[in-house]
């Protein structure tokens, strides 16, 4: 660790990944006071969900005291914390198994359903961006921002229940909801990955036209340098800023669980753990599926910040000073 952070201050790029892990680590401390707290404040009381409608207050009292919900919110708070660095975010009320162990078992299936995802969203929207940055104003242009405008509009569960009522039910091409083989994640990824294109599109056809417009660009196209080249090496890099933004973004919110999507075609990840954990008031997993949601969330973030810094020299410098 003390190599990392010597590295870190001689180095530029090593001293901003630094600053900006260590203005991680509030938020993440925040995120777990958010969590805890979240479980007080909600309606309800988990004991009477374990226990269901027919308990004795016997029951009650030992199921109180060994989910120490009769202690001092202190000593609450400092156990939720001491349990949470060492990985024990409690035990499902339902299944009565680890919280983690549940969320670990869902959590590579919507990993797959986010890779997709944003994997169509980029290679659509970044290809459509720069092509149509290329031709403005031209009826590919415009029919390009139509349904750029299109995607953005349209609500992921619309989408959703379209697809499956046109490809799954009517046309018969694809299997409506269900998990298996490659052709179960087409719809969900497509349903996901549209509207994330949508926006994407749009971001890379405005940063592109702005740099195109640039005085280096001009240089470039001065020296007689080939199209391909002023374009791939030297106009997409700097217009990438804005739309990393987006891609980071979004990924982040599928990484931790595309609730509607996942609810619609039947995909067991974590959104829709999430949302069946509600439904049966399972509250450690609520408290645990929230709590790693968000730090998925802040990590990707985090990744996004630092490729930033890595693509944009002028970010580092800006940390600088």
């Amino acid at each position: 660790m003390l190599s990392v952070i010597f590295i870190g201050r001689r180095n530029p790029l090593g001293k901003y990944v630094l600053s900006r892990i260590f203005q991680t680590l509030p938020v993440i401390f925040g995120v777990l006071i958010i969590s805890f707290f979240l479980m007080i404040v909600l309606p309800g009381d988990p004991v009477l969900s374990i226990v269901g409608e027919r308990y004795d207050e016997k029951t009650v009292e030992i199921m109180r005291d060994k989910l120490n919900i009769d202690k001092p919110l202190s000593f609450r708070f400092f156990h939720f914390i001491s349990n949470t660095v060492r990985g024990d975010l409690g035990t499902s009320f339902i299944t009565n198994r680890p919280v983690l162990s549940e969320i670990m078992e869902k959590f590579p299936n919507t990993l797959i359903l986010a890779v997709s995802a944003m994997f169509i969203a980029v290679l659509v929207g970044v290809s459509l961006g720069v092509y149509t940055s290329l031709v403005p104003g031209s009826w590919i242009d415009k029919a390009v921002m139509v349904f750029a405008l299109a995607g953005i509009s349209s609500p992921v569960f619309w989408t959703g229940l379209v697809f499956v009522l046109v490809f799954g039910v009517h046309l018969a091409w694809l299997p409506p909801t269900g998990y298996g083989g490659v052709e179960y994640i087409i719809l969900p990824s497509l349903t996901l990955g549209l509207r994330s294109a949508a926006q994407i599109t749009r971001l890379t056809r405005a940063s592109m036209l702005e740099t195109l417009n640039q005085d280096f660009i001009r240089t470039a196209r001065a020296k007689r340098l080939p199209r391909w080249k002023i374009i791939t090496k030297h106009a997409l890099p700097n217009s990438l800023i804005p739309v990393l933004t987006i891609i980071g973004t979004d990924f982040g919110s599928y990484l931790s669980g595309a609730v509607l999507t996942e609810s619609i075609f039947g995909w067991p990840g974590i959104g829709r753990l999430v949302l069946e954990s509600i439904l049966k008031r399972d509250f450690p997993v609520i408290q645990g599926t929230v709590l790693f949601m968000a730090i998925i969330f802040i990590l990707v973030n985090l990744i996004v910040d630092i490729l930033y810094g890595t693509i944009d020299p002028r970010i580092r410098a800006g940390e600088r000073n």
